[in-house]
């Protein structure tokens, strides 16, 4: 059986609008271009799968149900457009979470690498070939733990903070996830 080639992409301020702890379906927005550039993706023979850090429920503004629901909700407004997601991952733990179950340091929650170590497995994913797409430098530095090429989006607030924690730098940079497709097709070509 062939490996597939995968788009991991995060959620907040990549696909949809950034908003400090997004709880409600109305806080979610999906950017410009987003559908477009996630059909592009299919068409490139990619599967599109999300990994997303989900901090409101560490602090318990919502449960993992409900962040189920509100991942359904993204996946549906863009699903009317035509743009598929395949799977999403998140990770509802945080060192600091107000819900004493969900306080942990973990694996999962990025820049760490069990959500991407798990999509891997189940969808035999060839990671030469797949990219990681995010506004965060820890998305980047997921990325790059795992082996995929990275591109840092300047759709939300994250790209600004290339802070020194990480001594990380993503593959391409693009002013949105538009532009990030034109660029995976370039290279995709090459291939």
């Amino acid at each position: 059986m062939s490996k597939k080639k995968a788009i991991f992409l995060d959620r907040d301020g990549t696909i949809i609008r950034h908003v400090d702890l997004p709880h409600r379906a109305e806080d979610l927005r999906l950017l410009p271009g987003v559908a477009d550039a996630i059909k592009t993706f299919s068409k490139l023979g990619f599967i599109n799968i999300v990994i997303s850090n989900q901090p409101v429920v560490a602090r318990g503004l919502i449960n993992l149900k409900e962040a189920e629901a509100l991942d359904r909700y993204v996946i549906i407004q863009l699903a009317r457009r035509k743009a598929v997601i395949d799977a999403v991952y998140r990770c509802p733990h945080h060192p600091k979470a107000t819900l004493k179950k969900y306080r942990r340091r973990c694996r999962c929650r990025k820049p760490g690498t069990g959500m991407f170590i798990k999509a891997i497995k189940k969808f035999k994913i060839d990671t030469k070939q797949s990219f990681m797409i995010g506004d965060s430098i820890i998305d980047v530095v997921a990325g790059c733990r795992v082996g995929v090429k990275t591109i840092l989006v300047k759709t939300g607030p994250g790209h600004a903070r290339l802070d020194k924690l990480y001594n990380a730098k993503p593959d391409f940079f693009a002013h949105s996830l538009k532009e990030a497709a034109s660029i995976v097709r370039k290279i995709n070509r090459k291939v």
